[in-house]
């Protein structure tokens, strides 16, 4: 008579096992929907101040425009490293008004770029970010040594574009946004294999790092998008 408790796998494995990826699952669901969520903000808000000339007069100010551009670099300064320190309703109300308020400068591309341009620039954009947040996710691979790689290429995009704030060569801003999209697909796949690890390190402050790891990827999309429209955009 065979024993068939040697075929049966124990059943702590087996518990251990499906909660950490019950666990990983409803943590990636968590983050993607506070990130879609801050992107449907963000376009609400753009739309909104096209829509409305009086909001749009205030918003293009010089002294507006600086005021915006302080405010999110603040905001994302502040839930990058202070993010495991602040109440789960503080991270998520300091995301969704930083998400509103890059919506206010975005509203800035309705009046450069045509309708059929910004909407090739998400389809593409989608695509792209969709199939390396895939890949981030599935593979097996160790995607630690990409961080460090394209964030070496992030502060290149940043220098160069200063560059060209005084050269204003339409080459190299052609080159800059061909290599930007480069660099934000290959963080967008570092950033989403990054969720597990925040998954095994929320604990209690689930909330936190969902919000973070959305802020991380609602940038990447946002710079895939802005890039690729300066691409597309050249024809307008």
């Amino acid at each position: 008579m065979n024993d068939f408790r040697q075929y049966e796998q124990p059943a702590w494995i087996s518990t251990s096992a499906e909660t950490t990826f019950s666990r990983e699952q409803s943590f990636i669901r968590t983050t993607y929907a506070w990130m879609f969520g801050g992107l449907l903000l963000t376009a609400l808000s753009a739309f909104f101040v096209y829509a409305t000339p009086a909001l749009r007069a205030v918003v293009f100010q010089p002294f507006a425009a600086i005021a915006l551009m302080v405010a999110t670099f603040g905001l994302v300064m502040f839930l990058s490293f202070r993010i495991t320190k602040i109440q789960p309703g503080t991270a998520a109300g300091l995301f969704l008004l930083y998400s509103a308020l890059n919506g206010l400068m975005l509203s800035a591309i309705f009046m450069v770029y045509s309708g059929g341009t910004i909407l090739s620039a998400f389809v593409v954009a989608g695509g792209m970010f969709g199939s390396m947040a895939a890949y981030g996710t599935l593979t097996k691979k160790d995607l630690t040594s990409w961080g460090s790689f394209f964030f070496m290429g992030l502060i290149g995009i940043i220098l160069a574009q200063v560059v060209n704030m005084f050269v204003k060569s339409s080459a190299l801003d052609g080159t800059i946004a061909l290599v930007g999209v480069f660099v934000f697909v290959g963080l967008t796949a570092y950033d989403a294999q990054k969720l597990k690890a925040y998954a095994a390190a929320a604990g209690p402050n689930v909330t936190n790092f969902a919000v973070i790891g959305a802020l991380a990827l609602y940038l990447d999309f946002i710079n895939i998008f802005l890039m690729l429209l300066r691409l597309f955009g050249r024809r307008d």
